[in-house]
């Protein structure tokens, strides 16, 4: 295939920054998009230019480093894909492909289509430690788990922290990811014990670090690559209000 590329372009944060076009010649279906990128970083490099900077690790849908907007869409076009894992083979001969970076306030910039996700770091510092005995491993089946529980527990656990959900906001709202990361620990017994403090300390850090507000629009879910439900925004609501009613604080032990 033959694609036109036009691509963000930005020296440094403090830089204005630029869509810049690109010929890409003779791209193969079957190859990823981050491989598409690597062939022009290549050509880039052998004319004397600065390749696009971009984020990747591990390719394979996982770690979550890599993340574009790919025609407006986080990700690229097809749902519940990384853009690690996007084919070539979802684009067109010809086609032209608007290539940016997570659009956020919290996500500032560090050059090209690389931005600064530490402000999720932030938000897990914030929720502190999970209470939890030494020694050996427990018996299997001395603490009973709810399967309902379990699955929704392993459903928001399985939240990669991409940051696709706070692109696709209109509000650049963390909701969806803050949401994951309490629903894997309050749905089970190991959670308990910081449950309340931990929701009051995530959703201030959350606050603090430049996201919106959540105002339901529902655009984080589909641009999700591993599907986490709205519901589970829900859920960090219930345990807001609960913890507000009891008084709870992000300091532990209150």
């Amino acid at each position: 295939m033959n694609l036109t590329l036009r691509i963000w372009r930005q020296k440094g944060p403090e830089d204005k920054g630029r869509m810049v076009t690109y010929p890409v010649d003779d791209v193969s279906p079957d190859m990823s998009f981050l491989e598409m990128l690597d062939v022009l970083n290549e050509r880039l490099i052998l004319a004397g230019e600065d390749p696009v900077a971009f984020d990747h690790d591990c390719r394979e849908g996982i770690c979550g480093m890599c993340g574009l907007m790919i025609n407006g869409d986080a990700h690229g076009p097809q749902r519940g894909t990384t853009a690690c894992q996007l084919h070539m083979r979802q684009f067109k001969d010809g086609e032209t492909i608007d290539i940016e970076p997570w659009r956020a306030s919290a996500f500032p910039v560090v050059k090209d289509l690389v931005v600064n996700r530490s402000a999720f770091d932030k938000i897990i510092a914030a929720g502190g430690y999970v209470t939890a005995p030494t020694g050996s491993a427990p018996e299997a089946h001395s603490t009973p788990v709810a399967k309902a529980n379990a699955d929704a527990a392993f459903e928001s656990a399985a939240c990669i922290g991409c940051g696709a959900c706070v692109a696709a906001c209109p509000n650049g709202s963390g909701m969806l990811f803050t949401a994951a990361k309490l629903t894997q620990l309050s749905l089970l017994p190991q959670g308990q014990p910081e449950r309340y403090t931990r929701v009051i300390g995530m959703v201030d850090a959350h606050d603090e670090a430049g996201f919106g507000g959540c105002t339901n629009a529902g655009e984080c879910t589909p641009a999700c690559p591993k599907g986490i439900p709205l519901n589970t925004i829900g859920r960090l609501n219930r345990d807001y209000l609960a913890a507000t009613a009891k008084g709870a604080n992000n300091t532990p032990g209150s």
